[in-house]
């Protein structure tokens, strides 16, 4: 249903059942799936691929040009997963030539004054709080947690079900299943109540804590941490991920306790 007050480019492809408010413009090569709901006052750029399901709430911009100095008009893609939720005023800028788009997964929450800028990855079941500020190339993980007004240092790598708190600034990539705070950014434990509530049992968040004993606790350097977390920790998808995380993060990451 599309009110007589929005428009919609006649080149757009719409699913029968979209509602589209008044005030609401949508570009040419853009597409949204069945039952997503556009709200009054938002815009759509060309390039917008947006899943069946979601809700755009009043004021967002999807797929605007990326705010990068390189974008020289190459054609790029802004990606909405099924069942997102985008609040008011969020804006999310298409990609550059680095990957060519910008991508949200399914069934995250974008709170309001969210800004995703290029090349972005955000993964499925994300949580991202009002006023996070997201700077191009970052990868957030899936099941995610960042607390409002968050800013995020452009390439930083963001792993897995962890919980950042609100009003950090977050230059280092943060390793999986962890809960970080305090500035600089730190570690301050793991992620156990996140991680029960995505069906973790106790010997996985136990061998969890476990690794993050060597990384941080044991005074070891880094390498010398990830050398004996691999001879002294059985093999698990769980002590592989940080492993390898931890191992290929160009950035470094977050320090210890303090």
């Amino acid at each position: 249903m599309t009110q007589p007050l929005a428009y919609i480019h006649p080149n757009a492809k719409i699913a029968e059942n979209v509602v589209v408010e008044p005030f609401s413009t949508i570009y040419q090569d853009v597409e949204i799936g069945e039952g997503t709901w556009i709200g009054p006052n938002v815009t759509i750029f060309p390039g917008a691929r947006i899943g069946k399901n979601c809700r755009i709430f009043p004021g967002a911009v999807i797929s605007a040009i990326p705010q990068d100095l390189k974008f020289d008009g190459e054609e790029t893609l802004t990606i909405i997963g099924d069942n997102t939720t985008i609040r008011e005023c969020v804006t999310i800028n298409r990609g550059t030539k680095d990957k060519f788009k910008t991508e949200v997964g399914k069934n995250c929450l974008l709170m309001a004054y969210v800004h995703i800028a290029h090349d972005c990855l955000v993964e499925d079941n994300c949580v991202i709080a009002n006023s996070v500020q997201v700077a191009g190339h970052v990868h957030i993980g899936e099941s995610a947690r960042i607390g409002g007004a968050c800013a995020i240092h452009q390439f930083v790598k963001i792993g897995k079900h962890v919980m950042i708190s609100g009003g950090s600034l977050i230059r280092k990539d943060v390793p999986p299943f962890t809960k970080s705070a305090r500035e600089p950014l730190s570690y301050v434990g793991v992620n156990s109540i996140g991680l029960r509530r995505n069906g973790f049992n106790d010997e996985q968040v136990n061998l969890i804590q476990d690794v993050y004993r060597y990384i941080f606790l044991k005074g070891f350097n880094t390498s010398e941490a990830l050398a004996n977390i691999e001879q002294d920790i059985a093999a698990t998808p769980e002590r592989d991920e940080i492993v390898e995380f931890i191992r290929t993060a160009e950035r470094g990451i977050i320090k210890g306790p303090l």
